[in-house]
């Protein structure tokens, strides 16, 4: 009966650990800055209807990379870890999608928010939005920017509650996976040394 070697975080070097913590960092990192360069790179004058388009696009794109991360997660020898690098890519995926969506409308409409939006602007207002914190010093006014932004609201639930759960039972089967039937020993999460 042949042995099967499992890969386990309690059994790498400190230096295995640390390099893979720096990767971990690093390829997060890189991502994030890659989207944030293409939000403020990509032309996107578009008409009104343009909106709802890049948002609809955007969702299914997020879609689409945390089903390919969640997946990840599950085959990965370090699924916690890969579930905090789930978080570090989606969570400026779901800014930036929004933020396109309401500078694209400030752009066909003037009058869509309370203030002219730049990108810098339009990111601002998202991440207001997202963290519920909300100044007052931007708020939708068209029909059409309340309402994405009460699909932000709602998404913004959505994204802390069904997206953590996916994530956290995405941890929890790779956990198993990599177990097998053995008692599971605690990976330390991404900020152990």
């Amino acid at each position: 009966m042949s042995e099967k070697t499992v890969l386990r975080y309690e059994n790498l070097t400190k230096g295995q650990r640390k390099r893979l913590a720096i990767q971990l960092v690093l390829r997060s990192l890189v991502v994030a800055i890659m989207l944030f360069v293409a939000y403020y790179t990509l032309p996107m004058k578009r008409p009104e209807n343009a909106g709802i388009v890049v948002l609809v696009v955007g969702v299914l794109v997020l879609a689409l990379v945390l089903t390919w991360q969640i997946r990840g997660i599950m085959g990965s020898p370090f699924p916690r870890l890969r579930a905090f690098e789930t978080l570090t890519i989606g969570v400026p995926l779901l800014l930036i999608v929004f933020a396109s969506a309401y500078y694209v409308i400030q752009n066909a409409e003037a009058n869509s928010f309370t203030a002219p939006l730049s990108k810098t602007d339009a990111l601002y207002y998202t991440i207001t939005v997202f963290s519920t914190v909300g100044f007052g010093d931007i708020t939708a006014k068209s029909e059409l920017a309340r309402i994405l932004v009460s699909i932000q609201m709602m998404f913004d639930l959505v994204v802390f509650g069904l997206v953590a759960k996916l994530i956290f039972g995405a941890v929890e089967i790779g956990l198993k996976k990599r177990t097998g039937d053995s008692p599971a020993t605690p990976e330390p999460g991404p900020s152990a040394p």
